[in-house]
Order: C-alpha cells, then structure tokens, then sequence
C-alpha cells in the first residue's frame, strides 16, 4: 500500500503527516521552523526532513507515491544551491518526488477543494493570492515590513505605537492602547498618573528604533484589546487594517468573481476585530477560514498521486 505525505513548514515550527488514499492519518512528524530566510537552509531542510521522518513512522518511505511541502520563504529555493541542499535531504530520507509550494497554497486548499480562488494571509505580515488550479499565480503585497506587510500584525504593531506617539505628542491623556504600548516598551512606570510624560515621546522613539523592526508585531494585540474596551484609536486602525487587506484581495480577483475567498492567519481569526471587519467588507462573497495547513499540503499529495476523488485528511 502506498500513502503520501503533508508538510506545512513554517518560520517557528514544522508539521507533516502520512495520509493513506482513504485519507486516514498514519504519521504525525514535528520540528522547529523551516523557512530559509529565516533559519540556515542546512537546518531548515533538516528540520523538514526531521517532520517527514517522524510522520513516517515505520512506513517504508519508497512506498511514498507524492509528497508536498508547503514552505514559507519557498523562493529561496530558486537558487539552485539552496534547491540542492533540500533535494539532499528529500534523498536522505528516502522520498521522491518532493514537490514544494507557497504556504498560502496549503492554507487555501486546507479549506476548500475549489480548484481557483483567492488567499488572503495576515499573520506577522501579509499577502494576497489569486489560485487558478490550485497554484498561486499571481500576488498582491506579501513585500515585507520595509515595503508594505498591509493589515498585518507588523503593520498593527507600528500603527499601535505611531497612535501612542500622536498622543504623547499632543499631550492628551493616553487611552486603552497608548497606556498598553507605554507599559511593554517602557514599563510599568511609563503609565503612572504621577509621572512625567515629557520625556516619554523621545523615549519611545528611541526604544522602538532600538530593536529589529518586526518586533514591533508584539504589539499587535494590544490593539484588539484596546478595541474590545472601547478605544477610538484601536476601532480606527482594525478598519484601516481591514480596508487594506480588503483592497488587496479584492485586487487577485476578476471582477464579479465568484469563488470563495479564504482567510489565513491569526490577524484574520474570527475572533478578532481585524477578521470581523474583513469580513463585512467581503459580504456576498464565500469567505472560508484556513484549518490546518499541513491538511491542505497533504490532500495536494493525495490529488497528486491519487487524482481529484482523492478523499481529504480530517485529522492531523
């Protein structure tokens, strides 16, 4: 009996799993994050082929018939040195072919069996994708802080501390999300009532121009607290955060397009502020929310190697 096998690899963590043609799960495999950009490709790839291992079990890895990794940072791979050191370790393991997509391609089919649709990722950062055929073809964002990363928790994060700083700038009192930033980038102090807030304009600049730009996502969800509690300037960033990331997806589609459209990522999580909004601006639109990506990477394995009756993985 052959199987397949499902790998979602992210930046801090790796999953895989075997699946039969019945869709029954056989293997569960785990590592540490595997995308390139983020980790040495040496220990990215063998993390991924530590997952694979792990979700083989005692299956004979030449009774693979596919496998598909969905990888952040997959563009790496481009480079044909980097492309080697991953086909070294698909060979280690013992399987072959290894085909490697996008992650947003996992987290789109882990919610739909829709050949073409849309994507819409916003986690740490953000893009849009346009699926035909269940490859993403076209994007829209997705370029990193520096140059864009709309909606996302970096960019909420950012927005998060520009708010604070308006507010010390024109020495209003700090509201709910003011008074959560202060505290975490400065401390405790930062929000006495008896302190002297002068100097803290100049002094979150500088603790923010301290660290490496994306942590400011950390403070991304002090906006969605402060929103829960009534903040006017957490309501006005979820919606600009909503709109942005409405624009781009509504950018990877044809007009009057019906297929569905699915949401990836905690900003996006029902849940939270960002994600409702999301969707009221999506109404009359099928809006799906990514399960697990590692179910989606595995069902691609088993259309590849079984065809499109292939029954979907329901659980990893």
């Amino acid at each position: 009996m052959t199987h397949v096998i499902g790998v979602d690899a992210g930046g801090t963590s790796t999953r895989a799993i075997a699946v039969d043609a019945s869709g029954a799960v056989l293997g569960t495999g785990r590592a540490g994050g595997a995308n390139p950009n983020s980790h040495p490709p040496h220990e990215a790839a063998a993390r991924i082929a530590s997952a694979i291992t792990g979700a083989l079990g005692g299956l004979d890895p030449a009774a693979t018939a596919a496998c598909v990794v969905g990888m952040a940072g997959v563009s790496k791979l481009s480079d044909p040195a980097i492309a080697e050191i991953f086909e070294a370790a698909w060979k280690d393991v013992g399987i072959s072919p290894v085909r490697t997509v996008p992650d947003p391609e996992v987290a789109y089919a882990s919610a739909t069996s829709a050949p073409d649709g849309s994507v819409l990722v916003a986690g740490t950062g953000s893009i849009a994708g346009r699926i035909r055929g269940r490859r993403m073809v076209s994007t829209v964002g997705g370029y990193g802080w520096l140059l864009g990363d709309e909606g996302s928790a970096y960019w909420l994060g950012r927005e998060a501390v520009r708010s604070t700083l308006d507010v010390l700038g024109r020495g209003s009192e700090p509201g709910p999300l003011a008074r959560a930033v202060l505290a975490e980038a400065l401390g405790p102090s930062a929000v006495d009532p008896a302190s002297d807030r002068a100097p803290l304009w100049r002094a979150l600049i500088t603790s923010a121009n301290a660290e490496a730009p994306i942590r400011l996502a950390r403070f991304a969800p002090f906006v969605s607290d402060a929103y829960r509690e009534g903040d006017p300037a957490a309501d006005e960033i979820t919606s600009r955060a909503a709109t942005l990331l409405v624009t781009n997806v509504m950018a990877a589609r044809d007009p009057g397009e019906d297929t569905p459209v699915v949401l990836v990522g905690g900003v996006l999580s029902p849940e939270g502020p960002v994600g409702a909004k999301v969707r009221a601006e999506l109404v009359g639109i099928e809006v799906l929310t990514s399960t697990d990506g590692v179910l989606g990477a595995a069902w691609l394995a088993a259309v590849d190697a079984y065809g499109e009756s292939a029954p979907r993985p329901v659980s990893s």
